[in-house]
């Protein structure tokens, strides 16, 4: 069957939704990094005659279309500085035979800038965007670059994604994901990763919920966690998965449901309390449904945290036992 995309591409047996093209009235943007051109105007744009680089793919990309930026899968797509990812219903997939939650054919990175804007990766504060089937790392040095993934927008679906910051492994503050924004979602992913030991009697979370991050006034509001996979190699005990500064971080819902808290067995420590604030909560419940945890001490032990499951005891549910 041909299916013919916006941008004259004819697409032989290629899945159209689950871990391929999704199905859109708007156009599908290739890129790739490895032998693409981002002198190819955006009429001949094809599978063919991509893009080189993610930044000219959204260069081109219109809001509120739902246009999709389609990366090449045997490739990493480099950056040159923090993509900002300000419009409306822009969609980005990593074109991967399979829904991975790591280890995605698709990398985008962000090497050595030295460039104190370059606070991470993408930056998202557009509406009703999505990320799917890609690995995003940062590597930056520059004494800003603290995160891999900031979102500051509403309605963020991220699916399939790895999330990785290979720095600051000694720096209290620095995570791979900063939560600030409206109603966002994250489904099967993988955030840190259990290589590098985080060091010292630090709090350097795999999530940082910490308010205006990403903007003043940005705060993560309903924001949820389903079926992702947690990753760190701790140092401390104080060492956390996910943690708040203030106690007025989230509002409404945190949601972490049916989610994994792998301490590695290289870890030097146990961390006291996998998801925990600096106070309780005065705007927003934490619901942790049915969790599991191997190489902590305990899910949670936090003021206004909720642990549900078949055997819910507070803080301690959830917690592997040895065999």
């Amino acid at each position: 069957m041909s299916t013919n995309f916006p941008n004259g591409v004819s697409s032989y047996g290629v899945p159209l939704n689950g871990n391929g093209i999704p199905a859109t009235s708007g156009s599908v943007l290739f890129v790739n990094y490895t032998d693409g051109n981002d002198g190819v105007s955006i009429k001949s744009n094809s599978i063919r005659r991509a893009f080189k680089t993610v930044a000219k793919a959204y260069d081109m990309a219109t809001t509120n279309k739902n246009d999709v930026i389609a990366l090449v899968g045997n490739a990493t797509h480099v950056l040159t500085e923090m993509l900002t990812v300000a419009k409306n219903r822009v969609h980005f997939v990593g074109l991967d035979c399979a829904s991975r939650k790591y280890g995605q054919g698709a990398k985008i990175s962000l090497g050595i800038t030295g460039v104190a804007t370059n606070l991470g990766t993408i930056k998202n504060t557009g509406i009703r965007n999505s990320f799917q089937n890609i690995k995003i790392e940062n590597s930056d040095t520059v004494a800003q670059g603290l995160y891999t993934f900031l979102d500051a927008g509403e309605y963020l679906y991220m699916r399939g994604c790895e999330l990785y910051k290979e720095t600051f492994l000694t720096t209290t503050g620095a995570a791979e994901l900063v939560a600030n924004g409206d109603s966002a979602q994250f489904d099967g992913c993988t955030i840190g990763n259990d290589a590098s030991i985080i060091t010292g009697a630090i709090i350097r979370p795999n999530v940082t919920m910490t308010k205006e991050l990403a903007g003043t006034g940005k705060k993560a509001i309903d924001n949820s966690f389903t079926n992702c996979l947690f990753l760190r190699a701790s140092g401390h005990v104080n060492n956390r998965f996910i943690y708040g500064a203030n106690a007025d971080d989230t509002v409404r819902m945190l949601l972490i449901d049916n989610c994994i808290f792998f301490s590695g067995k290289n870890s030097t420590a146990l961390p006291a309390q996998c998801v925990g604030f600096a106070a309780e909560q005065t705007g927003a419940w934490t619901l942790i449904r049915n969790c599991s945890s191997i190489g902590n001490t305990k899910i949670s032990t936090t003021a206004g945290v909720y642990i549900d499951g078949p055997t819910a005891v507070y803080a301690t549910s959830g917690i592997a036992l040895a065999a």
